[in-house]
């Protein structure tokens, strides 16, 4: 299994970014697909998850800003992400299934 996780960056507290994740090895229609994040001494936690049904659930903290989808045609999950605050810093993962984890990409939002 291999996920590729892309599109973190350095923007201006209220600016967007949009996180892609590519999935390989996998039957990648039959998974949920999930965004987490870790702040440096922090817990990881989920921002996001979309089942293959396409079932979503958000973090509180994101309800309203951040938007979830998939493509199952090209394997790949987005991340889309407006009115980004200071507080959304974080390395962002992408999970498929239970435990399989891509590598993160770094974001960060400057006030």
């Amino acid at each position: 299994v291999q996920l590729q996780a892309s599109g973190g960056g350095l923007v201006q507290a209220g600016g967007s970014l949009r996180l892609t994740c590519v999935a390989r090895g996998i039957n990648f229609k039959i998974y949920t697909m999930g965004w987490y994040r870790q702040a440096p001494g922090q817990q990881r936690e989920l921002v996001a998850q979309i089942s293959s049904g396409g079932s979503i659930d958000y973090a509180d903290s994101v309800k309203g800003r951040f938007t979830i989808s998939r493509d199952n045609a090209y394997r790949k999950v987005h991340l889309q992400m407006n009115s980004l605050k200071p507080e959304d810093t974080a390395v962002y993962y992408c999970k498929a299934g239970a435990n399989n984890w891509g590598k993160g990409t770094q974001v960060t939002v400057s006030s």
